[in-house]
């Protein structure tokens, strides 16, 4: 089969299609043909070397995939068949024609969505759902602020706050992500590149602070997340973009609001806690993307790029020009003759 490889870490530009044994299912594990997966930030960080695979997983990029049940391992319960559509929570393997996957990572595909669109989904929307319920404990009423608001996890988030009945606020970088993220269901939203995000957001909750704050961006961001944290408040940071070094009596200004860290990576669970999630995921949200649900849930696909072209799917969310997901689109088929 064909997958996206790298030879060595690097630029996007030492990304290519390459030729790799088709991988066969294990014990509980389902063979999936791929149709599409979608870029995540650990997608390039991983292709700069600094974000291996958990021991065990495939060491070709892609954390999620949508496609057809093409095989199953021995030991599988019988939950899925030949021909299912399915999309997948994945450590790695999607960007490939064919991917294994534990048969409690998988979800059905939502009717009438798709392959493009379920692609967007398992990643983004799972790590929001987590950050938001298995960590944050969202409450009803809470005010969330949302950092990075138009990236996948970003509006995954916004409309899983509307659903969880919380208030969603964010920041984002351009005056068209701010419009995006309004028209996902963001109370309010905030430039932070020209106005100060932490004294916006006490004007906004008139004083009150945000009960959540949901951070990808790390360091450079801490004092005006605690200026605009609520007493108690909880502070959630899932990827430093900006770095981890902190200088500044950080400590004190957390305990004198009493508000707590939490730190959480999704890639690295383990196989029974992805299960827990996707599980509660699939009960309590998934049918929220069927017409006539409501509220309706839905992924926004910034844009496609065929396999062959993933260095430039690269380049695009290298230069944060994506408002929603990147997807990668998997031929069924490719000429003879060696990858381009």
């Amino acid at each position: 089969m064909f997958a996206a490889h790298f030879d060595c870490p690097g630029g996007p530009e030492n990304l290519y299609m390459k030729g790799v044994m088709k991988p066969d299912p294990g014990e509980g594990e389902v063979l999936v043909k791929v149709s599409a997966s979608a870029l995540n930030r650990a997608d390039l960080l991983q292709r700069r070397g600094k974000y291996p695979p958990p021991k065990g997983a495939s060491d070709i990029l892609g954390l999620e995939a949508a496609g057809r049940v093409a095989g199953l391992g021995p030991g599988c319960s019988g939950r899925w068949k030949i021909g299912d559509a399915v999309m997948a929570l994945l450590s790695g393997g999607g960007q490939a024609q064919f991917v294994t996957v534990p048969e409690g990572h998988l979800m059905p595909i939502p009717k009438d969505m798709t392959f493009i669109q379920a692609a967007a989904i398992p990643e983004a929307w799972l790590t929001a759902f987590q950050l938001l319920h298995f960590v944050g404990k969202v409450q009803e009423g809470e005010r969330v602020l949302i950092h990075a608001g138009a990236s996948g996890v970003g509006m995954a988030a916004i409309q899983l706050v509307r659903l969880a009945k919380a208030i969603p606020i964010v920041t984002a970088g351009t005056q068209e992500k701010l419009e995006a993220t309004a028209k996902a269901g963001a109370a309010a939203g905030f430039n932070y590149k020209n106005e100060d995000f932490s004294e916006k957001v006490l004007e906004f909750t008139q004083g009150s602070g945000v009960d959540l704050i949901l951070d990808c961006v790390g360091a450079s961001y801490w004092e005006k997340n605690l200026n605009c944290l609520s007493t108690d408040g909880r502070w959630i940071i899932y990827g430093l973009l900006s770095g981890g070094e902190v200088h500044g009596d950080l400590l004190a200004r957390l305990l004198s609001k009493r508000a707590s860290i939490h730190t959480s990576l999704l890639r690295s669970r383990d196989k029974e806690y992805k299960e827990r999630l996707v599980r509660a995921f699939t009960e309590e949200v998934l049918p929220h993307f069927c017409g006539g649900a409501s509220p309706r849930l839905q992924p926004l696909v910034d844009s496609v790029y065929p396999l062959h072209a993933i260095a430039e799917a690269h380049r695009a969310m290298e230069e944060n020009r994506n408002i929603g997901k990147i997807v990668i689109e998997i031929p069924v088929c490719f000429k003879k003759g060696p990858p381009q």
